[in-house]
């Protein structure tokens, strides 16, 4: 039997790489024929494990991680018609069967047939339907058909796979929080968070057209890095409100479209700064989007918190200002990002040279027993995505 290894999350704060079972074409005891089984080529660190890493879920010991996989097909089932041995493919992160009623309308994110405890699944998740995670050498994608998208080159894609391998997952995610914001040539759009995502939909929003990105953080280096491809940024540190450093940018204290790029761990501004509010996001941007403008919100948000601040935050029940949204007749985008709705276009972006996404997100390749370290610096606010190199295929 062929090795393989994983990262696995131990328990909050830890991760180990481990020795994993090599993937077969199987789900439990089925079959899975319509699946194939990747050597993987870049498989990345994203705030959504940090969450997990932190003990901020009901994740169970022993996970493998690692939902944003990029691969080279090693082996193809019976039934996979047009995905190729050799191949090498982006695999979003949402798995889905192509046949039931959600895949058919486009809502990938919330497939009805890939997790028996409800809609949509990822790889390496908790509570998304026990996939095995793709931080590991090898791993199994069922669906492969419907599921993969196909370089069309292959020494072109790895000339650009620091920036293809992060169609996975962040690059579509921060772009569909910036469309369901309602962003186009001319915005002004607030973009809250300048992690992974955060600089991903920054980036989305200069590609969209918008005139001004104003990008929010507490964090100086992920500001800097913010500013590095155009953003202009406010320190939610600062005793300055959101809204007051809105209006010293642009004039009036408001914008088109906002995005919520941070999620459940939000903390307070100014001096509450060092405080969880999970909700502080949510109604600084329905504060300072216009009337009639939208919020986009692809920042994760759980039923499930084990470390909520309290009773009602550990079920997911946030003290949100819904009046005011409904006042100004704001619309909300919630949820996972269907990811085959952008990755074929936002590909041909890459191919043809129309956005640098890897440098506008800091990607650093680590080997895979580096991950752990990469969870470590990402916990503490690095103003980087870490890319994992498991086999030395982007070194070489």
């Amino acid at each position: 039997m062929a090795s393989n290894r994983g990262v696995a999350y131990m328990g909050p704060g830890k991760v180990e790489v481990q020795s994993i079972d090599f993937p077969t074409l199987s789900i439990g005891s089925r079959k899975c024929d319509h699946g194939v089984i990747l050597k993987i080529v870049s498989t990345n660190i994203c705030g959504s494990d940090q969450h997990m890493v932190r003990g901020r879920t009901t994740a169970p010991q022993g996970l493998v991680l690692g939902h944003e996989i990029t691969g080279e097909v090693i082996e193809a089932g019976r039934d996979v018609e047009f995905i190729r041995k050799g191949d090498i493919v982006s695999v979003p992160f949402n798995i889905a069967c192509g046949r039931c009623r959600n895949c058919k309308e486009g809502k990938t994110g919330i497939c009805m047939n890939v997790n028996p405890s409800r809609p949509g699944a990822a790889y390496g998740y908790v509570d998304m339907g026990g996939w095995v995670g793709g931080q590991a050498e090898y791993v199994m994608v069922p669906y492969a058909d419907f599921n993969l998208l196909k370089f069309p080159d292959k020494a072109q894609a790895m000339a650009k796979i620091k920036d293809l391998t992060l169609l996975s997952d962040i690059f579509p995610t921060g772009y569909h929080g910036a469309v369901t914001a309602g962003v186009g040539p001319g915005s002004i759009v607030y973009v809250a968070g300048a992690g992974p995502v955060g600089l991903a939909c920054a980036a989305s929003c200069h590609l969209l057209g918008a005139a001004v990105v104003i990008v929010g953080d507490m964090i100086p280096e992920r500001l800097a890095q913010a500013r590095s491809f155009g953003c202009v940024t406010v320190d939610l540190k600062l005793d300055a409100t959101l809204a007051e450093q809105i209006a010293q940018i642009v004039g009036v204290p408001e914008v088109d479209a906002a995005v919520d790029c941070v999620g459940f761990e939000a903390r307070g501004q100014g001096k509450d700064s060092v405080v969880e509010r999970p909700a502080t996001v949510l109604n600084s941007v329905m504060e300072i989007v216009r009337a009639g403008g939208n919020i986009g919100i692809p920042g994760l948000y759980v039923t499930g918190d084990p470390g909520g601040v309290d009773d009602n935050a550990k079920i997911g029940n946030l003290g949100i200002r819904i009046g005011l949204g409904w006042a100004k007749s704001c619309a909300f985008t919630t949820g996972q990002c269907p990811v085959m709705r952008y990755h074929r276009a936002l590909m041909q972006c890459i191919l043809y040279d129309k956005i640098q996404i890897a440098k506008a997100v800091n990607v650093q390749t680590i080997t895979l027993d580096d991950a752990p370290r990469g969870y470590h610096d990402f916990d503490r606010g690095a103003a980087t995505k870490f890319v994992i190199d498991p086999h030395g295929m982007i070194a070489a």
